[in-house]
């Protein structure tokens, strides 16, 4: 009897398990379940669609027939209500039952709401969050009719939100809560050139601030964003980013262990339950190269954990259990921001360690390193993305290299002088 997989999630991690699933084992009976209503589709790009510069064609990947075509069941706009781990099935809103020997859980997260600290009018209309590509559709089309913007969220989707102001010509003031954008990974000389960038596009950083509530018109509009200091921000459309809840309330009743942060899994993509797997955004794993848990949102993250965790549930089916010699997921992540005239790009785990080293080389060029333990753990680049392979290379060989920053802020690293000073982690 063929082995039956179920993904719940089409995302980049669930779909990549289910293309790998199928190519380890052509005769398995792969479903994948999903609550939105259309097949994979590049979550990288649906920005570069609200900002008006793609159609919609590009953005996806998958079209069903491409389902079709593996002899993979895509069941769309179906939403998993609970999982049995005792009788190994998933139920769905529609009463449906899907049983299973392995199940991957790739479920990803909803962008999280003001409304859940209390902020007022939080919910009103002409109020987007960015992350699925309904929303980049709803994005597109408020921020093309409105006449002043407000943005919510220092982070990597918030700045997202600017450069779609940006280009569609919209004024906003983007309201941060600390004295900079993405003040955990970058210093004031870092930051500042980004801050020039977005006002250069018609983006006010407005900094010490954030949202104390909303205010609304008599037809429920957002018209206007106060502040922790009472200022009134103006704006007919508010764009929020200020993270992600995890979808993983159909595993309140099974034994599943989780987190605030999403789903635990060991560095082979395991939960604690048998036959039960995860993979993507949704994951608090085992990371190899920091030695501790951690968590990482990237698209090639999510990608990687997607193929690993299948190979794993593929090898665990013929082993009858858990395979003595699982594959294991080790990677360096990036995330890379093409907004402005000049490249960005983040790698590893910048908002983190116990030292940093940080250098400017131009107006348009800095970047800065983030050390735990003498290691690199990750880093930010502006301007010059061309040492990214090498910092990256370091991380994997877990080097101690704290000691030497000035040969790691040269503008061209020379590793030869890097191998011979430090060792390589055994």
């Amino acid at each position: 009897m063929s082995p039956s997989h179920v993904i719940i999630g089409d995302g980049i991690a669930g779909s990549s398990a289910a293309e790998t699933l199928r190519e380890e084992d052509p005769d398995a009976d792969i479903t994948v379940i999903t609550d939105e209503g259309e097949a994979l589709y590049n979550r990288i790009l649906i920005k570069e669609f609200a900002k008006g510069k793609l159609p919609e064609a590009p953005i996806s990947i998958h079209e069903p027939e491409w389902y079709e075509e593996r002899d993979i069941d895509l069941q769309l706009d179906t939403y998993v209500t609970t999982i049995d781990t005792d009788a190994n099935e998933v139920h769905t809103h529609e009463g449906a039952v899907y049983d299973y020997d392995k199940l991957l859980v790739a479920t990803g997260g909803t962008p999280t709401s003001l409304s859940s600290y209390g902020i007022e009018n939080a919910d009103a209309d002409g109020i987007d969050h960015f992350w699925t590509f309904q929303d980049a559709r709803s994005i597109k089309e408020n921020v093309e009719n409105a006449e002043k913007g407000i943005i919510v969220g220092a982070g990597l989707l918030g700045i997202d939100l600017a450069a779609i102001c940006g280009a569609q010509g919209l004024d906003a003031n983007y309201l941060m809560r600390g004295e900079s954008w993405w003040r955990y990974a970058l210093e004031p000389k870092g930051a500042e050139i980004l801050h020039d960038a977005m006002r250069e596009k018609g983006v006010t950083p407005v900094f010490n601030s954030g949202v104390d509530r909303f205010e609304t018109d008599d037809d429920g509009q957002v018209q206007a964003a106060i502040d922790p200091n009472g200022e009134r921000f103006e704006g007919d459309w508010a764009g929020v980013a200020i993270g992600l809840s995890f979808n993983t309330e159909f595993l309140r009743d099974a034994p599943v262990e989780t987190n605030d942060n999403g789903v635990v899994t060991d560095e082979y993509m395991r939960t604690n339950v048998d036959d039960v797997y995860a993979a993507g955004d949704i994951t608090r794993f085992y990371d190899t190269i920091l030695g501790e848990m951690g968590e990482n949102g990237s698209w090639g993250s999510a990608k990687e954990q997607g193929t690993i965790a299948a190979q794993n549930m593929v090898d665990d089916v013929r082993e009858g259990g858990r395979t003595d010699d699982p594959k294991e997921f080790r990677w360096v992540s990036s995330y890379s921001i093409t907004h402005f005239d000049f490249p960005f790009l983040s790698f590893g785990h910048p908002t983190i360690g116990d030292d940093d080293a940080s250098a400017k080389f131009s107006d348009t060029e800095w970047r800065r390193l983030a050390f735990n333990d003498g290691k690199i753990v990750g880093g930010v680049l502006i301007g010059d993305l061309s040492q990214q392979s090498k910092y990256k290379r370091l991380i994997r060989e877990e080097r101690e290299v704290a000691r030497h920053k000035d040969l790691l802020m040269e503008e061209d690293v020379d590793m030869e002088k890097l191998k011979e000073a430090t060792p390589k982690a055994e």
